[in-house]
């Protein structure tokens, strides 16, 4: 996207607050115009006061300057308070814009892209944008204006020296074109590296206890030491660029100054010009250094503003998740049927799956088994759609789920996984969460009862008011796992889908899970992913999945007297004197 048409979408972006942006760009012309106003008045107040005596102008000239200079703060604090305006909402509305996408972006772009550099976008890259959409213009106006007016002003007042005033114009032009495509590379990396450095930040964050008790303090000390040091470089970058400019254009300014004087003091001899008119020339043509500093000073912010808007609108372009379905379903009986279903994830080298044909039945239980990488988490995230299958199809009660709409399909499905995703909120919030947020407290206990929750509940400071922390940080892995069952049984969706939903809790916690879990897998058509095989001797239906294919099918007995993988699993993780080991 060129420089033109990313400008034209920021200004499509301030488009609804074009009257307080019209009002930021009156007070900057106010502002401009004051500007000539005042080597305007040096040719009255020297030659009217100082040479002519003018007892008239003698008098209105302290009350004129004092006008001028209250017309002049009332047009600065109008602009400064409406470029504000419009810049913070500017920056809410694309942030809101830009979370609305990460709210709808598929599960493969999570995949492929870190969360610190998505996070980045969101706090630093579009605060970066503000200055080019709004300060950044409104000062190009204001200097515009000030400078066509001082020019104009200078050419009637002694067209000859502005002529020669305006020969360095090109030479300025050309440095700033010059400084322009370096400072927008520069910052282009800074806000790549910037993402780097919060994901660093975040995983430190994140995983500091493993940090500490691993002593990877050094380590990581020393990885965001580099990643800081890297957005240094770029930022000095930067700022060569960007004070090279300056000095440069105002050297090139000084010797149109020094040819001025020069010009100026010969056509006094000759009686050309006034003592007057030529403080007034000199004065408007030193007024005419700072907007062009200032228009020169600008490019930096601009550049860096473009560059961090190409990284907003990119994320703002991703295709959102795909819907084609038009068929909203109403509760379901639970029946899911698996025809002929492969999937390839992107760049891999071999299918995650390959022509799985599957009927789970409704109210059944049927468990996923087989070695890390068999395509067990695979098959269940085709089921709520995260993926979508390279090949075959899958149907939910006789509908394809293509043909299903996603809100409907996922209204119908709950899900209990082992990394249990809590938020900084009350329990009670976290158990009703999204569109179950207006249920009853009755409910909600009721949910948490059926989950063995209500009992650590209770003893809590404020109950089910209890702010949990961080992802749950103040309760443990059993309690964590109890309110996740509590939000699927207040759902109450026919389908569910346990995804390692008792491993790495200890026998007390795994006790109380594992109850909760019945009550939850009553009456549900239910995909239980397990290691753990103790956990799923009683399913209906055990599926060993090796490499991507059904290797095997049958209840626990009747895999264990086949002999095959799973007998082999099962020895595994029961021969004697050792410790249940994962598949």
């Amino acid at each position: 996207m060129t420089s033109t048409e990313l400008y034209g979408r920021l200004l499509r972006h301030i488009a609804p607050y074009r009257f307080i942006f019209g009002m930021a760009l009156l007070g900057m012309v106010i502002v401009a115009l004051t500007e000539i106003a005042l080597p305007a008045l040096m040719k009255p107040l020297l030659d009217g006061t100082f040479v002519y005596k003018d007892a008239t102008l003698m008098r209105w000239m302290p009350l004129i300057i004092l006008g001028i200079t209250a017309v002049r703060g009332g047009g600065d604090y109008m602009a400064a308070y409406s470029i504000n305006y419009v810049g913070n909402r500017l920056v809410m509305d694309l942030r809101e814009a830009m979370f609305a996408k990460l709210l709808a972006l598929p599960t493969a772009y999570y995949d492929d892209h870190a969360s610190g550099n998505l996070i980045s976008k969101l706090t630093y890259d579009v605060t970066q944008v503000t200055a080019a959409a709004t300060s950044v213009l409104t000062a190009i106006f204001k200097d515009t204006v000030a400078l066509i007016g001082l020019l104009a002003y200078m050419l009637w007042l002694n067209w000859k020296l502005t002529l020669l005033a305006l020969v360095m114009t090109p030479l300025i032009v050309g440095v700033v074109r010059l400084i322009s495509n370096r400072l927008r590379t520069s910052s282009r990396s800074v806000q790549q590296v910037m993402g780097d450095v919060t994901q660093v930040l975040q995983e430190t964050i994140e995983g500091h206890k493993v940090v500490k008790l691993f002593g990877g303090q050094r380590y990581e000390a020393a990885r965001f030491g580099e990643q800081a040091n890297r957005v240094r470089r770029f930022m000095m970058k930067q700022a060569t660029a960007a004070a090279a400019s300056v000095p440069v254009v105002q050297l090139l300014a000084g010797i149109a100054l020094a040819s001025i004087v020069y010009l100026a003091t010969s056509q006094s001899n000759a009686n050309e010009i006034t003592v007057g008119e030529f403080v007034s020339f000199i004065t408007a043509m030193l007024m005419l250094t700072a907007p062009l500093k200032r228009i020169t000073s600008v490019n930096e912010p601009l550049q860096r503003g473009l560059a961090a808007a190409e990284s907003v609108f990119e994320l703002i372009d991703q295709a959102g998740e795909i819907d084609p379905g038009r068929t909203d379903i109403t509760r379901v009986d639970g029946e899911i049927r698996f025809d002929k279903v492969s999937f390839s994830y992107a760049n891999a080298e071999r299918p995650a799956l390959e022509s799985i044909t599957l009927t789970v039945n409704p109210a059944e239980t049927i468990a996923l088994v087989g070695a890390s990488g068999g395509g067990k988490s695979t098959l269940a995230n085709l089921v709520p759609r995260f993926y979508r299958p390279t090949g075959g199809r899958i149907f939910l009660d006789g509908h394809d789920l293509e043909t299903l709409t996603l809100a409907s399909l996922r209204a119908n499905i709950a899900l209990v996984s082992q990394d249990v995703v809590l938020f900084n909120d009350s329990v009670a919030a976290n158990i009703a969460y999204g569109v179950m947020r207006d249920t009853s407290e009755a409910e909600i206990i009721k949910a948490a009862e059926a989950a063995h929750a209500m009992e650590f509940i209770r003893a809590m400071p404020q109950g089910l008011n209890t702010l949990v922390g961080e992802n749950g940080v103040k309760l443990s892995g059993g309690q964590r796992q109890r309110l996740a069952i509590a939000r699927a049984l207040l759902k109450n969706a026919p389908v569910l889908i346990l995804d390692e939903a008792t491993s790495a809790l200890d026998s007390e916690s795994e006790r109380h899970v594992q109850a909760a879990l019945e009550t939850l897998m009553r009456g549900r058509t239910t995909i239980v992913i397990a290691h753990r095989l103790s956990t799923i001797e009683k399913a209906s239906r055990i599926i060993v999945l090796d490499r991507g294919r059904i290797a095997e099918t049958g209840t626990h007995r009747e895999l264990l007297a086949a002999g095959g993988i799973y007998a082999r699993l099962h020895d595994i993780q029961f021969a004697p004197g050792r410790m249940p080991v994962t598949a």
